[in-house]
Order: structure tokens, then sequence, then C-alpha cells
């Protein structure tokens, strides 16, 4: 006799692929359309998990259907929505400038995209809700095995992003789901066992030679395109990097790097004679090397990229420069792929190239530098992805004021940091090259110096866009040293000096934000037509600028400023959590209609939609913003999404499974969870930028453990909320399982909602208020949980989500 299967395995497996889809999507959307997206991703997989819990409850039939012969049918049909959503997602072209443009065919083809994207998560949601719904008396072993097999993804995606790349990681989560379908097919029916092979042996073409998958169809902003010629191309959890020549450079010495499908730096040919790199003389990187009194000796530069800053420190005859970069494909291209083009460069005895993130790097490094050199990792003079936007809406520490004071903590008496911006209208908007003079002033003002002026010089010279270098020094600049300045932008041409203490000055923003006495400073900021205050680490969203307050007077206008960084982002904000909204409403609440006559029967509706709102947004709050806090500690923005979310489904699924033991003593409970959360908010907000400065230096394992060690009482606490609601609603003289749909619905519509929405509090208002909103949000779910009549038990509570 055939031993019963238990489904642990497969619902292992089944988590697995889709947690594996979900974060690579990440990295291939950020790619073809812009870094903004992820969190749309995340909460479109709550939205196909959360629905699949919606349509099993309100559809009984589905629960007469034997168990082996659905999950067969719904991982074959999972895979196929694999396969053919990744075809719908990278060949359809969408267009974020054209949305005010052409309008509706624009949005069109953006809800083509997302209905792809939910199509192979909802799958996944049917067949867990499936096996929840059909074998409750196991449910905490069944949704242990589907944390387990979540985490794995979690903790495995980062290796197998390097090695397969995200579209064969795409490929992987399908060819998962049509094993699992083969397996259970076996048993009862060769025909669907052979569907599901011939949908694997597809699907494993795609694992083993991604490189044959269509190329995706790249935003119209990004300059790399399916059809651009390439001399090389490299997926990574960073960026990927596509690498091609230089369309009016006739001898082939420069070759561009595009980072995420846009011109982001370059790569230079070099033959390894010094002397020959007489350019420098007259370019922009010259102004670090030629005005203190002393040359640089030691150079650290952030952002290596293609070199290019290495090779003017060699020209200027540094004793030694430290270079590093983040990405691992850009840094292969010194030491594996370009060796022979780049004058082997890596390998140069003046020369340490660094695979690292730049402020860990700095922060573990007791050497003290002449010169701190960022070549704007995200900024036009570097020509980074940030010109087309890519990361007007992301996170970057690496400009804000606490990455100063380090940075000017690291510089030898006469050291000097130096910046270059790239701006479309100096003159009408230098919005880069304010905001980082501001927020220089703030951080040297943290250090005790009043005389700011004294220790900033700016100045401007015409490049591909107005080219701004900033040099700022913790000892003020010399009058021998603002007079390199000024000699050294009459070298440049078309040079101008936009300010240098008694000498040259004006009523220019720039100007305003170093030398506005305090007391008129912050009015100012706040009458300025656009955001460029001072960033900090609680909202490190230097690119910014745009008010959301007038993107929302202003949303129904065309686009015609040129700046892409111009209300683009912003805008785009606004556009994702319409669609969020409406995903929601379709797959979320509209199928209540079929059961309507049940649905108006429940009791306190009001009481429990305000209830799974406020643990549904409460729940986004505290995950997508220490997502973004994490960023700080992990360095890699993939690596804080699978940490994050490794750490909050492993314990918050062990904070479900752990209410069970609170049978009868739900308030005292609610109270010591709150006081608890309470507890860790304050953690968050006060004592975790102490921790993540301690562990800075660290090496990557260490601090992905403290990561996980901060996360886990959260999840541990956050986990016992929904299971205690939806027991308590449960037991209420009603249909409970409609009543527990309902639950799930609401609770998936503001998360999807707050996957979005996080992201904009967190650019307006930072980190610490989404944080205490996320406070306020659980302490009104608590009040409303303590309203509802008491549950008798909790032992048909369902998991979190």
């Amino acid at each position: 006799m055939t031993k019963p299967r238990r489904f642990y395995l497969e619902i292992f497996l089944i988590s697995f692929a889709a947690l594996l889809l979900e974060i690579s999507y990440t990295r291939l959307i950020s790619f073809k359309l812009f870094y903004y997206y992820t969190y749309l991703i995340i909460g479109f997989a709550l939205l196909g998990i959360g629905s699949g819990g919606v349509l099993v409850a309100i559809f009984p039939r589905l629960a007469r259907i034997p168990i082996e012969r659905f999950l067969t049918g719904a991982c074959v049909a999972g895979a196929a929505t694999v396969g053919i959503g990744y075809f719908v997602v990278a060949l359809t072209p969408v267009s974020t400038r054209n949305i005010w443009v052409s309008g509706g065919m624009e949005i069109a083809k953006l809800l083509l995209l997302c209905f792809a994207l939910f199509a192979s998560f909802l799958t996944v949601g049917i067949m867990i809700a499936m096996l929840f719904g059909r074998y409750p008396e196991r449910i905490n072993r069944l949704y242990f095995a589907d944390l387990l097999g979540a985490g794995l993804a979690c903790a495995l995606v980062v290796f197998l992003m390097r090695v397969l790349t995200p579209p064969g990681c795409i490929f992987l989560g399908g060819l998962v789901l049509a094993a699992v379908g083969m397996s259970l097919a076996r048993d009862w029916s060769r025909p669907l066992f052979y569907v599901g092979l011939a949908m694997a042996a597809l699907l494993a073409v795609g694992v083993a030679a991604p490189q044959m998958l269509p190329e995706p169809v790249t935003e119209e902003m990004k300059t790399i395109k399916p059809d651009t010629p390439r001399l090389f191309v490299e997926w990574s959890p960073v960026f990927r990097i596509d690498l091609t020549i230089t369309p009016y450079n006739k001898d082939d010495s420069v070759r561009l790097i595009h980072h995420d499908g846009l011109w982001g730096s370059t790569l230079h040919r070099f033959d390894g004679n010094v002397s020959q790199l007489t350019k420098f003389d007259t370019d922009e990187r010259s102004y670090a090397f030629r005005v203190t009194e002393r040359p640089p000796r030691q150079v650290l530069i952030i952002g290596a990229a293609g070199g290019h800053e290495i090779l003017t420190s060699l020209y200027f005859d540094v004793e030694h420069v430290t270079a590093v970069e983040l990405n691992p494909a850009t840094t292969s291209l010194l030491t594996e792929h370009y060796v022979e083009y780049t004058g082997n460069i890596a390998n140069h005895p003046r020369v340490t190239l660094v695979n690292d993130e730049g402020r860990s790097f700095l922060a573990r490094q007791q050497t003290k530098y002449d010169l701190i050199f960022f070549v704007a990792p995200d900024s036009y003079s570097a020509m980074n992805a940030a010109t087309a936007g890519a990361f007007v809406l992301s996170e970057s520490y690496l400009y804000t004021v606490e990455m100063l004071v380090e940075s000017l903590r690291h510089l030898t008496d006469d050291g000097i940091i130096a910046m270059h911006f790239g701006e479309f209208q100096y003159d009408r908007k230098p919005n880069r090259t304010a905001r980082y003079a501001g927020t220089a002033r703030r951080a040297l003002e943290r250090l005790g110096i009043t005389d700011v002026g004294r220790h900033i010089l700016v100045a401007t010279t015409p490049s591909f866009l107005q080219l701004s270098t900033i040099l700022v020094k913790r000892n003020p600049f010399t009058e021998q040293e603002i007079q390199n300045f000024l000699d050294n932008t009459a070298r440049l041409k078309g040079g101008v000096v936009r300010h240098a203490w008694g000498r040259v000055a004006g009523d220019g923003a720039v100007n305003k934000a170093i030398s506005l006495p305090e007391p008129d400073l912050a009015a100012w900021y706040a009458a300025h037509p656009y955001a460029i205050e001072p960033i900090t680490d609680d909202s490190p969203f230097f690119w910014h600028f745009a008010r959301f307050g007038k993107v929302l007077q202003q949303f129904d206008e065309p686009l015609t400023d040129r700046d892409t960084e111009d209300s683009i982002g912003e805008r785009l904000l606004i556009v994702l959590i319409g669609i969020s909204v409406l995903f929601a409403t379709v797959f979320l609440l509209l199928p209540f209609i079929v059961i309507r006559d049940a649905w108006a029967r429940l009791p306190r509706k009001g009481q429990s939609f305000a209830l799974f709102a406020a643990i549904g947004l409460g729940f986004m709050f505290f995950e997508i913003a220490l997502i973004q806090k994490l960023t700080l500690l992990l360095g890699y923005p993939t690596y804080s999404l699978t940490v994050t979310l490794m750490s909050l489904l492993v314990f918050t699924g062990l904070g479900s499974l752990a209410s069970g033991a609170y049978a009868g003593r739900r308030d005292r409970v609610l109270a010591m969870l709150f006081a608890a959360l309470v507890g860790l908010t304050l953690f968050y907000q006060y004592a975790m930028g102490t921790v993540t400065d301690a562990f800075l230096g660290t090496p990557l394992g260490l601090r992905v453990a403290v990561a996980v060690a901060m996360m886990a009482p959260l999840g541990l606490v956050l986990g016992a909320f929904m299971p205690l609601g939806l027991a308590t609603v449960a037991a209420l003289p009603a249909d409970p399982p409609v009543y527990i749909a309902w639950g799930w619905a609401v609770n998936g519509f503001f998360s999807v909602i707050g996957s979005v929405l996080t992201t904009v509090l967190s650019m307006a208002f930072g980190f610490r208020t989404v944080l205490f909103l996320g406070l306020m949000a659980y302490a009104l779910a608590a009040a409303l949980l303590r309203s509802i009549p008491h549950a008798a038990a909790l032992d048909r509570a369902g998991p979190t989500p």
C-alpha cells in the first residue's frame, strides 16, 4: 500500500520557487526599467499569494478536487506562467516618459507587465492555501516547510544569480514547479507527467543557456537596447554591465560601460606609459591633484568603475592609490577580461583595486588619506545610471552627512574630499551641487567648524552636461590653495569659479547653501522650489528633488523638461500606487461579489477592515523601511532585500506558530507584544545606527549575522498579530472560512499598497517617521483586537502572510 503523501517537500519546493522568482525579478526589472520597481514586485508577490488564499476560500468547489490532481495541474500551470511571464515581461516595451504622452496605451502595457508578474505568484498562492486548508492538523509543519523553502531561496539566490543570471534563476523557479508537478503526476496521470516533462525540458534550456532567452526590451531612456552590439555582458547581484564600443571614437581608445542598461562609465586603452596621459592636464579631475599645497600621496577612490581616476592618479604621480568598486562584474573588466586593453592597471605596483562597498571599506581603515575621491558613483560625471533617473528614488549612503563626517575623519591635516556632479541646467537649478554643498556644510558643523565657507570650493566646466567640482577640506583652504583653484579653473576651457572664500561668491543656490546664516537657511530651504536640503542616513534619497506636493499639482501635465530627474521618478511612484490599488481591488476585494450574501452577514466588518488594514500597512512599514536601512550595514541592496526577507519569513513564521500557545490570554499577550514592539521600534530608531557603525567595518558574514539578530525579535512579535486577528474573527458568529478570507483580502490589499507607499513616505519624511507610523498602525490593531469579543480558542488561526 502506498504511503500517503504529507506534502512537506512539495510545499518546501513551491515556496523556494516563489522566492527565487520574486528576488530574481527585482534584478531583471531593475535592468529593464528602474530600481524603484523593486518594491512593487514585493507587493505583487504578496498580492498573488493573498489572492490564492481568497480564491480557495470563496470557491468551495476547489476543496472537492483530489489534492494530488489539483497540485499537479497547478504546478504545471505555474511553470507555464513562469515561462510565458518571462517573455511578456522581457518583450513588453514600457516608456515611463510616454505615460504622460500616449497615456492609456503606455498604462496598458505597464498593466500587462504587472499581470504577467502577478500570474506566477497567484498559482503559488492557490497551492499553499489549498494545502493549509486541506490539512489543518498539520498546518504547523506545513508552514514550517513553507518558510524553510522560502528562507533557503533567500540564502541561495545571490549565488544562483551569479551562476545562472537573473533570467536563468527565473526559469529555475519554473523548472522547480514543473518538477513538483511531474513527481505528483507520476502516480496518477502519465499524460500530465509528459506535459510536465516537456515543460521542464523547455525551462531547463533557459536555466542552462540563459543567453538564448530574448533580451529584455529596456526603457526608452536606457542606452542598452536588445540590438545594441556588445563586447561583454555580465549580470551581478549589484547591477548588470554591458561593454560597448564608442561610436565617435575611431581609434577604439575608449569603450563604454553601461550599468543596468545605462551609460555608466568608461574603459580606456592604456599602454602603460603614464607620461602619455597629458589629457588630464585640462581635465576636471586635475582639481583634486593641483589645489593643495602638498600634492596628494595617499589617494582613495570610491567608485573606481573603469579606472579613469586610477589613471589620473598615476599621471599626477601619487605614491599609492586604493580604488574601491562595488560591482564585482565591473572589477572583473580590469582584473580578468580586459587586462591587456587597460594596461594591467589593477596590478600596477602603486594601485590596490578592491571589490567592496565604499562606506564599509572606509569604516574598516585606519589609514589617513590626502585625497578621498568620490567619482560620483551615481552621477553624470561618471556617466552612471542616474543619467536617466535610475537612482532618483533609491537610497545611497555615500552622500549623507554621516558619510561626509566619516570621510573627513579619514583625511590627513591637509587632505581633501573631491566630488563631481553633472547638472542639466546649473544656472537655473544646480540641485545636485547645492544639495551636496549643504550636506558638506552640515557635516563640517558636526565637527565643530563654524567658518564653513572657507572649507568648500566649487567650480563648473562644460562637458556632456555642466560639470561641477566640489572640494571639501577639514582645515580651511589656504590663500595659496584658493589661488591654485583659481589658476586651475583658468586652465580648463569654459571653467567658472562658483565659490571660493574671499574671491568669488554669488547669490545662487550653491552659495546660499554654504553661506546663509543658520536662522535664514531653514526658511530658504523650505521656500526653494526643489527639495535640496542636506540628506542624512535617515532619508538618504539624494536624487529626490521634486516635492510631492508640486508633483501632484502638475501630475497630468506633459513632461517637457529634458532633465530626467525632474519629477519622473516621483510621478511614477504615484502611478505604481494607483496600479497597486487597482490590482488589489480586482483580485482581493471584488471576488467577494461571488459570495456577497455570506459576506453581508459578517458582523463587525468595519472593525475587522480597520484591524487587518492596520496589520497590513504596519507590517510593510517595518519591512520596507528596514530593508532600506539595512542597506547601509550590508552594503548591497540585493543582500539587504534577501537577508531582511529571509529573517522576517523565518521568525514571523515562528511567531505565528508560537501564537497557538496564547489561547485564553489574548488581551494580556497583546499588551506584552505591543510593549515589545515599542522597545524594538525605539531600538531601530536610536540604537540601530550605533550597532551599524560598530559592525560596518567587519566581514560580510558577521554583518549578515548581526542583521538577522536585529530582525529576529521583530519577526517573532509581528508574526503573532495576524493569527490572533484571524482567530478572533473566526470565532465570531459567522461563516469562519468567509471571515478568514475577508481578513486575508484586506490585509493583502493594504500590504500591496504599503510596499510602494512606504518608499514615498521614506522619501518625504524619513525612515524614523515610517517606523513610528508602523508602531502606530500596530497600536491601532491591538486596540481593535481588544474591542472585538474574545475568541474562546485560537486553534483555527491561519498563518501570517
